[in-house]
């Protein structure tokens, strides 16, 4: 299970956040594939730390020898034996951390695929609500620091509680009053970490929230400089992260603190314990309980102690800081597994979405419903068929809820209400969705293209690319098919980079085929270009396309025309235009703007 969504002061509801319970679950269900390693891996620092337990009595029985005034010669064997126990343990230590190791990043790599995997899968609604700023936090900030603590502290803990656990033991072996004086550091040790662990789960869990805000507030301003700049709101957007960005400080500098005060009661942890083995070394040496030797193994024993008790309780720390992370990660991955609730009501009467094949439509919608949010309806009660190989264009004013029936048909997101029957897919793609926001993946040209067919042969890509009429450009860059694009690479202008999505489209080759405004971005001179490149693109395929212009509609086997997110009327082009309805008011208004603007002769 996971907590309700917190909300963050911009005001959006965040993603949630897994309970402790539910976040250990999911780790052991990671774990559990690997379980081989990992018993394997801990079985050779048992030994490795096993192995290293014997320099202390070594170095003791050195202590005795000399003490005893025996000769030179004696200190022969123990020499040896440090030498070979230092080669052993270096060796085992090496092999058991790197399985470890291994393990942490097998761990590690199906914990970023199963989130990456989730977080595509969720309703776009969803996402809106939370904002970019929450979602990126996580996949950056929070994978980062999961993979932190898989890389070192995971292996470094194991072999600190090990030698902890072992080296106690070696302690009672030497003589039990050893052991007794050593565990007067214990109830200092376990109420600082009760202290810290109480204190540093929710100063985490605040610090992600705070820098998810933080990247939130980020996103909007560089996104929306111009509208910022336009309206004079520098000042206000400076101001605004200037706030989240002290928020997210002064929790940084709480936690500074706290790890500070945490090493404070941990150095006087070690001097009560060293105090105490020292006293009891000293009063059995003097009764003749023990030899020096022995009280010098049992000094050094818990001097060695040092180490991995500190580096246990430090790794408290990055314990925390990952637990932290882990359970927004897997609130993600649970929330994308559970239904999505609906608007402010009980689960809907009819059906969710579902995809099979119809027996006569290609696509029906029934009744579809759909709210982001309480009070904030959308579409209501939409009924749509698409005939097999039939082009609709669906218009409307802005808001109208066109988006979002879009989405709907191509499955991206679930109504709130009502069904919706499409192709079933047949192993290829059976809906294909292009939007206006349409990105360069960073790669070659030809690996971009072949993410919507990973098999498809360099002919293949031409083919495609010469159908959207994309195939003179694409061969007169640098490097052709090869060349880098996207992220520091080639820079493709909206119109190409449009044409490459829809050249994707081709070689996807779906039933039915969603583009919402898919010519937008590519402004008035490219449009005529794309709007041809569509056409193309969906020639032998059923299509439901936003018109963003109404050449697109005029071009449609049909148009339907939303208002206020119910149908209002559906027809042909010429039939809607002399019914002087919505649509001819619509097209008047088109018409009339394009008149207005059109340069003179």
């Amino acid at each position: 299970m996971t907590t309700p969504s917190p909300t963050a002061d911009t005001g959006a509801e965040l993603l949630p956040i897994a309970t402790p319970a539910r976040t250990r679950a999911a780790l052991r269900t990671l774990i559990r594939p690997d379980r081989g390693l990992a018993l394997t891996g801990l079985g050779i620092l048992v030994a490795a730390t096993a192995v290293g337990l014997l320099v202390q009595p070594l170095l003791g029985r050195i202590v005795d020898i000399v003490a005893d005034g025996r000769p030179a010669g004696d200190l022969t064997l123990p020499v040896v034996l440090l030498v070979a126990v230092a080669v052993v343990q270096g060796l085992t230590t090496t092999l058991g951390l790197t399985r470890i190791a291994r393990l942490g990043e097998t761990v590690l790599a199906r914990l970023r695929e199963r989130f990456v995997e989730r977080a595509l899968n969720l309703p776009a609604d969803r996402l809106e609500r939370a904002g970019a700023g929450d979602l990126t936090a996580r996949v950056t900030g929070d994978v980062a620091r999961v993979a932190e603590a898989v890389r070192s502290a995971l292996p470094e803990m194991a072999r600190s509680v090990l030698a902890i656990l072992l080296t106690l033991g070696a302690l009672a072996l030497l003589d039990v009053r050893f052991l007794l004086a050593a565990l007067l550091a214990v109830p200092v040790q376990l109420l600082t970490a009760r202290w810290y662990v109480r204190r540093a789960l929710t100063l985490y869990a605040d610090q992600r929230v705070a820098n998810g805000a933080q990247q939130q507030q980020l996103l909007e301003t560089i996104g929306g400089a111009v509208t910022v700049r336009g309206h004079r709101l520098e000042e206000q957007h400076t101001e605004r992260s200037a706030g989240r960005s002290r928020k997210a400080v002064d929790l940084t500098m709480r936690s500074v603190n706290l790890v500070l005060g945490f090493y404070g009661r941990l150095h006087i942890a070690e001097y009560i314990g060293l105090a105490a083995v020292l006293i009891a070394g000293f009063w059995l040496v003097r009764d003749g309980a023990v030899s020096i030797g022995t009280a010098t193994a049992a000094a050094l024993y818990f001097h060695s102690l040092f180490g991995p008790v500190n580096a246990a309780l430090v790794l408290l720390d990055d314990a925390q800081s990952a637990a932290a992370g882990l359970a927004r990660l897997v609130g993600v991955t649970d929330l994308a597994e559970q239904p999505e609730p609906t608007a402010g009501k009980a689960a809907p009467v009819s059906v969710p979405q579902q995809r099979t094949a119809p027996t006569e439509a290609a696509v029906t919608v029934h009744e579809v419903s759909h709210a982001y949010g309480p009070g904030r309806p959308v579409l209501h009660e939409v009924s749509l068929t698409l005939k097999a190989g039939e082009h609709v264009a669906l218009v409307g004013t802005s808001g109208a809820g066109k988006s979002t029936l879009a989405r709907i048909v191509a499955g991206v997101q679930q109504p709130t209400t009502g069904t919706v029957t499409a192709p079933a897919s047949t192993g290829e793609a059976s809906v294909v969705l292009v939007t206006q926001e349409v990105h360069v993946f960073t790669g070659s040209l030809a690996e971009d293209l072949r993410l919507a067919r990973p098999d498809a042969t360099d002919a293949d890509l031409r083919t495609a690319l010469s159908t959207v009429h994309a195939l003179d450009w694409a061969e007169a860059l640098p490097d052709g098919l090869a060349t880098v694009v996207g992220e520091g690479g080639h820079r493709l202008d909206p119109a190409r980079a449009q044409q490459l999505a829809l050249a994707r489209l081709v070689l996807a080759d779906p039933a039915l085929a969603v583009l919402d405004e898919a010519t937008a971005e590519a402004g008035s001179a490219g449009a005529r270009v794309l709007e041809r490149s569509a056409e193309a693109a969906l020639a032998g395929r059923t299509a439901l396309v936003v018109a963003h212009r109404l050449t697109q509609a005029v071009a449609a086997d049909r148009v339907v025309v939303l208002e206020a997110g119910r149908v209002v009327e559906s027809g042909p082009h010429d039939e809607l235009r002399d019914a002087d309805g919505p649509y001819a008011a619509l097209w008047r208004a088109w018409s009339g703007s394009r008149a207005t603007t059109a340069p003179h002769p």
